[in-house]
């Protein structure tokens, strides 16, 4: 295995001294509009989203390895971010295809990656919505889609971090405790896909396998069983086993309790995972203060829970290893 100059340096722009990956998402933009209109009382402007993500990226990146922007809003964000902190750009549009079946994505129309590139970008991240048991149709849609990416990053030499979010094709209730005993074999279904060097992704972006809520004798147990915690790290590890390529995990929207308890869970288990990318649950409590009291007070929440919610998941990274061990290395240098 080698990996070529420009993925190379990409992965060490975004990766901490131990080659984890200890990454902010900050590429919120339909769920973000919606949650400040929502605790505003009226419209999100695009000079507050703007702002919001600024304040975000100036605080919390001297805590984070890297950010993860959207080039709508995220621009100005991306500038005011530490020098520590390497850049990820989101390439998808928000959302997906609601006019037909399938959750299908698509790309920002006037973004490529050569143009991400140039934005500034180390990477370039694409969301999608997938679950191996949709029909054949959507999923070899979705797979075109992503082999197009793969493609397109090689060719910019670029690394593509590939985040899969997985659903119920059949339009139940993903909150509830049958999607939870679904959910492992949807998470490793997918990575099992998307591991194929045909589709160039170069870091796994992954849910956590099991819903926290479900897992008995947890913090975050919610009161009905889907599995025990023997059986959630074993779940852990099977969805690990799928992978050849390095992974992360992404926050999903849940609590920093939770997220946080998550990663414990992962490190009990012992599996392999190259760090994270995490959202939500680093500043979403701060929405309401930023929409009711203005960005100083905003700012103020950042420096205080905010920065303690990102070291609490920092401290669960002790756990992690180096992006490049997932190809059997004991340095990035030896992938040259």
């Amino acid at each position: 295995m080698t990996m070529s100059p420009g993925k190379m340096a990409g992965m060490k722009a975004v990766s901490n001294e131990r080659g984890v990956i200890a990454a902010a998402a900050m590429d919120q933009r339909g769920s973000l509009k919606k949650a400040l209109a929502k605790e505003k009382g009226g419209d999100a402007t695009d000079a507050m989203m703007e702002e919001f993500k600024s304040a975000v990226a100036e605080i919390l990146t001297p805590h984070a390895s890297a950010i993860l922007l959207d080039p709508e809003w995220g621009l100005n964000a991306s500038k005011r971010r530490s020098r520590n902190a390497g850049l990820l750009l989101a390439y998808e549009q928000s959302g997906y295809d609601n006019t037909r079946p399938g959750r299908i994505p698509d790309l920002l129309r006037e973004w490529s990656v050569r143009r991400l590139k140039e934005a500034g970008a180390n990477c370039v991240k694409v969301l999608i919505y997938y679950t191996p048991f949709d029909t054949r149709a959507v999923n070899e849609e979705k797979h075109a889609f992503v082999e197009r990416i793969g493609d397109e990053c090689r060719a910019n030499d670029m690394p593509f971090f590939l985040e899969f979010v997985g659903y119920d094709a059949a339009g139940g209730d993903e909150k509830g405790s049958e999607f939870a005993k679904r959910k492992p074999a949807i998470v490793e279904g997918s990575m099992a896909e998307f591991t194929k060097d045909r589709y160039g992704v170069d870091v796994m972006k992954v849910e956590v396998p099991v819903n926290m809520k479900f897992v008995e004798g947890a913090r975050a147990f919610g009161g009905s069983a889907a599995y025990t915690k023997q059986e959630a790290k074993a779940l852990f590890n099977r969805a690990a086993a799928a992978a050849t390529k390095p992974f992360i995990y992404l926050s999903a929207g849940v609590s920093n309790a939770e997220f946080t308890e998550s990663l414990e869970l992962a490190a009990e288990s012992g599996v392999k995972f190259a760090g994270v990318l995490c959202g939500r649950a680093t500043w979403k409590d701060g929405i309401p203060i930023y929409a009711k009291e203005g960005v100083e007070a905003f700012r103020a929440w950042l420096q205080s829970e905010g920065v303690k919610n990102i070291n609490n998941v920092n401290q669960r990274l002790q756990a992690a290893t180096p992006w490049y061990t997932a190809y059997g290395v004991t340095s990035a240098e030896a992938l040259v």
